[in-house]
């Protein structure tokens, strides 16, 4: 399948997805939903049974291209805590919260059961435990937090059945996991047999209309819809303001090979910054192993030039914890977008028109907000009042997390300092086969890319969302800008935005041999 990235998750290599076809032309719809992820095929298959005609648009050559085949795939308690929650929003908000992450895990397992029984939906407890040395008293106010909103949860004194002593935890009940991408599979088959056109290979250029009608315009057509749902991870057509409220950071997994029954069904979670997620999965169906997926070492997009260590950081984690584990079998890594405040964006897009709606601000917990911000979308569209909307509004202040914002934007603003230095490298002749660098030509920034052969492929190392200047990334081969976490191949093709138009192609004063 065509991914934004090198690397492949174990969920890529274990998953056929159904196949469509680019858009063949204009085309009308009730709803146009923009990104072929778990946020915006739920919200079509939602629309679809509710009657809605549905057109499904997804750049990459197959659908979840993008961040969902890249996720662990948890459905979990809010990442930013509870308490965090109840002190920014109050209580009635954190109880809004838990409600909204109950009914999206209940609809993904009924999804789960009806679409897609092969993508092993699984009800267990998660647990989260404090790192030594750490404060104890998080966990307090976090268990008083999570009962206070209504979540059973429980105290002990550590992890059940791990063979490393965790310390105290908080049992959360009745969580889940699953495979996501046979989960997607079944639900793509289901849309398609509600009558959802679903077109892959078909980008999204821009959005433009008033509150009856909207046009969707994209690299095969027109797509004219009364409604228009960008699920794209984050919105490409909002320049600015969804861009300051949120903050683009890349995340590390490794699948580990661990005796079958030597690790328990749970997940795991610690309270570090950034933080350890464990799971597991079957690998194989005649396998005597499991594999024990632990994803962390997250950082900014575009703000570290050799990731590669924060794979061998969690594999060190593993293995100090969980001495069983064998051999690596998957490495790969994926991008969350952090809000400012503790809680995610779904809604109405804010500074547009009242039809044109958003689901963004996933904070690790992507499953969960996606389905849940499908659910509220589709209330929306169809007129109904939801429980939750109002918590999630796209349109909110930053107020909630003002230190946070300032830290985050005054990142971004000393990342434009990239236009005034040096390159990554003196000469293209520097740049190893299968590596890029930026280089500066007089006043241009250059992106080069050396391939295998040692041809050349130069663009602009100027990100067309915003101006900053994009860094090499060797994890992924791809270059990713430090500013917005805008992502683009080597081919200086979009593969993350919010940027919705690649890299241009330019030339070498001096070409490297």
């Amino acid at each position: 399948m065509n991914t934004n990235g090198a690397t492949r998750s174990f969920w890529m290599t274990s998953a056929t997805l159904p196949a469509f076809p680019s858009l063949p032309g204009d085309t009308e719809t009730d709803v146009c939903v923009i990104g072929g992820g778990i946020a915006g095929l739920t919200t079509a298959y939602l629309l679809s049974r509710e009657g809605r005609r549905v057109v499904l648009l997804e750049a990459m050559d197959s659908l979840a291209g993008g961040e969902t085949g890249r996720t662990t795939a948890h459905f979990m308690p809010p990442d930013d805590r509870y308490f965090h929650i109840a002190e920014s929003f109050g209580e009635e908000a954190s109880r809004k919260v838990a409600r909204s992450f109950k009914l999206a895990t209940d609809l993904a397992e009924t999804i789960a059961g009806t679409e897609s029984p092969d993508c092993n939906f699984q009800r267990l407890d998660g647990y989260l435990y404090c790192l030594p040395g750490q404060d104890k008293t998080i966990l307090d106010k976090e268990l008083a937090a999570a009962r206070q909103a209504g979540v059973t949860v429980e105290p002990l004194p550590q992890v059940p059945g791990l063979v490393f002593d965790t310390g105290p935890c908080i049992r959360f009940a009745h969580q889940a996991q699953f495979h996501p991408l046979r989960y997607l599979a079944g639900m793509a088959r289901a849309c398609a047999r509600h009558g959802v056109a679903l077109h892959c290979g078909t980008r999204a250029l821009e959005i433009g209309g008033d509150a009856q009608r909207q046009v969707v315009k994209t690299s095969h057509g027109d797509v004219h819809a009364s409604a228009v749902v960008v699920a794209t991870n984050t919105p490409f057509n909002d320049r600015v303001v969804m861009h300051t409220k949120q903050s683009g950071y890349r995340t590390y997994v490794v699948a580990m090979e661990v005796p079958m029954g030597s690790v328990p069904p749970l997940l795991l979670w610690d309270t570090g910054d950034p933080y350890y997620y464990v799971r597991l999965a079957a690998s194989e169906p005649a396998s005597a192993t499991d594999l024990l997926i632990v994803g962390g070492a997250d950082h900014k997009v575009g703000q570290d030039t050799h990731p590669q260590h924060r794979w061998d950081e969690i594999e060190r984690w593993v293995r100090e914890r969980f001495p069983m584990a064998g051999a690596t079998a998957h490495r790969w890594s994926g991008q969350v977008m952090e809000p400012a405040d503790p809680l995610a964006f779904f809604g109405r897009n804010p500074m547009d028109d009242k039809n044109v709606f958003i689901i963004t601000g996933d904070s690790g917990t992507g499953m969960t907000h996606c389905t849940a911000g499908a659910i509220a979308v589709t209330d929306l569209i169809m007129g109904r009042s939801n429980p939750w909307a109002d918590i999630y509004d796209p349109a909110r202040k930053a107020t909630h997390g003002l230190a946070e914002f300032v830290k985050e934007q005054a990142n971004t603003l000393a990342q434009y300092k990239e236009l005034l230095t040096g390159g990554d490298v003196n000469h293209p002749d520097q740049i190893a086969p299968g590596q890029g660098a930026v280089v500066r030509q007089g006043v241009h920034k250059l992106a080069v890319y050396r391939d295998e052969a040692s041809t050349l492929h130069v663009r602009s190392a100027v990100c067309t969302h915003l101006g900053c200047v994009v860094a090499w990334n060797p994890a992924e081969k791809s270059w990713d800008c430090p500013c917005h976490a805008s992502r683009f191949g080597i081919d200086g093709s979009v593969l993350h935005g919010p940027a919705g138009v690649p890299l241009p192609e330019a030339q070498l004063d001096t070409p490297g041999s």
